[in-house]
């Protein structure tokens, strides 16, 4: 804002300061002022008659400055012929013009409800002040202001005007107009700004109170359309109805390009400082009617909502991948910005960039940091499981949500235990090379559908190995992909042994125990070496089941676990047996392989009927 006299232009009274060195304070303004921009209303502020010395007015009467009687004259027809309740002229005249007009204007000022202005400057320390006129208008109301060092004034009869205004105001950084000092001090004594000296004037409501050191944020909440707007050839005239100002506040002032009175604010890069004082006396009217905002705790609202995000990003990163990390942030981001358009309203100081900062923050450092996280965690995935699992089953843990797959948990497991008969009396007359040979290819038919049916390896023993279904991935047909397992370790066995018989060797017979039940899956060990195993009653009960099977004819014996959970397979009841370790009898069953594959209720109906009917007893334990 600029100061304008009888002389015309005079000389810029704002240096800007840096109002903060927080990095975030350019962006928060930049926020802020698209939020004003989206919230500005140009509905009709009917409390407010805009007297503008335009370039209309200027070409009609004549270019500034002009003379005092004129002036005199327009203050007089605006409170009595169109019934101001008040007139706030946004122009400082530091200098008497010798003419009777001088004491007419300040007569009216003195006894009358208007209120000139005059200016303050915020130089730094260090210029040489501007200090030109007499000030006026010092009020005890206000103990609080922000510090003068220069000042343009009156001449001396106006100054005498128990009302005068102060203008002027105190940029941000990047030149913008958002704060203004509604209270100026100079030399211990306390000036109103001009808008807040015409409400105290003139409203009717009594002085207004204030809290803080007098710098306050412009809400901008009318554009300049919003304002009734007249031209001041058309006052002089009198070719405004009367009626349509009469009881409003009138602010007299220029847009004029002429007359350099042009600042940048939230709604533009120049608009006129007569808009300014608009804007800032509608909202002290709407501050003394209680129309404001309620105040919200923003800043609070800020840290708060800075502190779930950053917690909850933490919580889901590392059960998302990148990109849906960053859809988060996004999606975190966009909800912010509508609370913080909600909010700026309520606190005029809280700074709405902070979460987003924090989001920046996170994308740029915890994104990539659990990114390094997951691969490490894939990495150590794929070296523990690849040796055990399909790499169907890594593929799936990987795209899992658990924290750490391999932690130990209950599952719900059915476990197959492999052996191979008689393997001693196999090897004891082979050469070592030959007995090496026949173990691997005995594994080799053992491993094979284990992989191929998503089980587990879980460990080899010597001439035999023991896998898990239903870990670490949960699996619904657990049971019956056991079993298919099975049958196809016997079938290549089978192929093996003809192999080998064929060349003259003894044939090859493979015992294989089922048993399915909850058990403890995990990675198992020390510090120094641990092994990924499953643990509990039905992996012992598959290893004893394995055992019994060498008093049988049946390669492969189920227990009741399985038999319970199995969908797809009939079985043969073979009786009940006393296991080792075991207080009860347990029931034994193994694949009718003549059936084929039923479904789920039909196989445990032909277990039933089985077990009733056509049941084997085994050899007594």
């Amino acid at each position: 804002m600029t100061v304008w006299s009888q002389y015309g232009h005079l000389a810029p009274l704002s240096l800007s300061r840096a109002t903060s060195n927080d990095l975030l304070f350019l962006p928060n303004e930049r926020l802020r002022d698209s939020f004003i921009r989206m919230q500005a209303t140009d509905a009709p502020e009917p409390r407010i008659l805009v007297v503008d010395i335009d370039e209309a007015s200027l070409t009609e009467l004549g270019p500034w400055p002009w003379p005092r009687e004129r002036l005199s004259h327009l203050v007089e027809i605006l409170l009595s012929t169109y019934g101001a309740r008040g007139v706030a002229l946004d122009i400082v005249l530091p200098s008497a013009s010798g003419a009777s007009a001088d004491a007419r204007l300040a007569l009216l000022a003195r006894h009358g409800p208007v209120v000139p202005a005059q200016a303050f400057n915020f130089a730094p320390p260090g210029l040489e002040p501007l200090r030109t006129g007499h000030l006026g208008g010092a009020t005890t109301l206000y103990r609080a202001g922000v510090p003068a060092t220069g000042y343009v004034g009156n001449y001396p009869e106006l100054a005498r005007s128990p009302h005068i205004g102060a203008i002027g105001f105190i940029p941000d950084p990047d030149g913008a107009l958002r704060r203004v000092p509604l209270v100026t001090e100079f030399q211990g004594r306390h000036y109103p700004a001009l808008a807040l000296a015409l409400v105290n004037c003139c409203a009717g409501q009594g002085p207004l109170r204030l809290e803080g050191d007098g710098l306050t944020r412009v809400p901008f909440l009318r554009d300049w359309s919003a304002f009734t707007l007249v031209s001041a050839a058309d006052i002089l005239a009198q070719r405004i109805v009367p009626a349509s100002a009469a009881g409003r506040l009138v602010v007299v002032g220029s847009s004029s390009l002429g007359m350099g009175d042009r600042v940048e604010t939230p709604f533009a890069a120049s608009r006129p400082g007569l808009g300014v004082q608009a804007s800032i006396l509608s909202a002290l009217l709407d501050r003394q009617e209680g129309r404001t905002p309620a105040p919200w705790p923003g800043r609070l609202i800020a840290c708060l909502y800075a502190l779930v995000s950053a917690l909850g990003c933490m919580l889901l990163f590392p059960r998302l991948s990148a990109a849906a990390g960053i859809a988060l942030l996004a999606a975190s981001s966009a909800l912010w910005l509508a609370v913080a358009y909600v909010a700026s309203p309520h606190d005029p100081d809280f700074g709405p960039a902070g979460p987003l900062a924090s989001n920046l923050f996170m994308l740029a450092v915890a994104v990539p940091y659990q990114w390094q996280v997951a691969q490490r965690r894939s990495r150590h995935l794929l070296q523990t499981l690849r040796q055990y699992v399909a790499p169907a089953v890594v593929e799936e843990l990987l795209r899992s949500e658990e924290e750490d797959p391999l932690e130990p948990r209950q599952r719900d497991v059915t476990t197959l235990v492999a052996d191979m008969e008689g393997y001693t009396g196999q090897v004891e007359t082979l050469p070592v090379e030959e007995a090496a040979q026949l173990t691997r290819d005995f594994l080799d038919c053992l491993t094979g559908p284990v992989i191929e049916h998503q089980g587990t390896l879980d460990k080899y023993t010597g001439d035999g190995m023991m896998a898990f279904w239903g870990a670490p991935l949960p699996l619904e047909q657990h049971a019956d992909l056991a079993l298919d397992a099975a049958r196809e370790m016997t079938r290549r066995v089978a192929a093996l042994s003809a192999r080998r018989e064929r060349k003259g060797f003894a044939p090859l017979r493979v015992r294989i125990g089922v048993e399915s039940g909850v058990a403890m899956a995990g990675d198992f060990g020390t510090s120094f070496r641990s092994i990924y195993t499953a643990v509990g009653d039905s992996v012992n009960t598959a290893a004893r089941l394995e055992q019994v099977a060498r008093d049988f004819t049946h390669n492969i014996i189920i227990g009741p676990g399985t038999v319970e959970r199995a969908r797809r397979h009939r079985f043969l009841a073979l009786g009940e047996r006393l296991l080792r370790g075991k207080e009860k009898t347990t029931p034994l069953y193994t694949l009718d392989i003549n059936a084929g594959h039923l479904n789920g209720r039909r196989a445990k109906f032909a277990a039933k009927a089985a077990s009733s009917v056509t049941s084997i007893t085994g050899p007594s334990a």
